[in-house]
């Protein structure tokens, strides 16, 4: 009898349509929540490395150009949240603290370990926009646009640590992999909390 029922219960399929347009949804939320949970970490990392160097330094210049790119970040994804009524990672009071920490804590060991950390967040981010840009359908043409041109923006920030010599930071590997765990963590925890 219960295989009489299996056999005549309508296919999976017949609700593709809906769950497609659900799917879609959450792809969207998970996207805008997580990129914004991470440009605000970001601009805390950087806050914090400004804390330590100065805004006048030479150093604290580079840093406050990164910044401001991230601040930028964070602006249009604060406006993203609002027009698509998402709602923002219930972690943000944790980014807050843990990414001023971190840039805190990396500047304190010098410049070089500060460097390493941007290269480290920075390539994490990366990687994780271009996924974010293959993933996207062309119904969010914008969005793709907005995420490819913020995903150089954090290359370039990459590029930056490596020129101010970040490899050759105090266990250099052993910090990045750490820092890089930490972010796709972050990354996994703010897609739905």
């Amino acid at each position: 009898m219960v295989y009489i029922f299996i056999k005549i219960m309508p296919k999976k399929r017949t609700y593709k349509s809906k769950e497609k347009k659900i799917t879609n949804r959450q792809i969207l939320e998970e996207i805008i929540r997580v990129d914004h949970a991470g440009e605000y970490g970001a601009t805390r990392i950087y806050d914090g490395q400004i804390a330590i160097f100065g805004k006048d330094s030479k150093l604290g210049k580079t840093i406050k150009h990164m910044a401001d790119q991230e601040q930028e970040h964070i602006d249009k994804f604060n406006e993203l949240i609002l027009e698509h009524r998402i709602r923002p990672t219930a972690l943000l009071p944790v980014w807050n603290i843990a990414g001023f920490a971190l840039g805190a804590s990396t500047a304190l060991l010098g410049e070089k370990a500060a460097m390493a950390c941007t290269v480290a967040v920075e390539k994490v981010i990366g990687e994780h926009y271009q996924e974010q840009i293959e993933l996207l359908k062309d119904d969010h043409k914008d969005l793709k646009k907005t995420i490819s041109k913020f995903r150089d923006d954090e290359l370039e920030h990459h590029d930056i640590g490596i020129e101010h010599d970040a490899e050759n930071a105090p266990g250099y590997k052993l910090m990045t992999k750490v820092i890089e765990l930490g972010c796709k963590t972050a990354i996994a925890i703010s897609k739905k909390i």
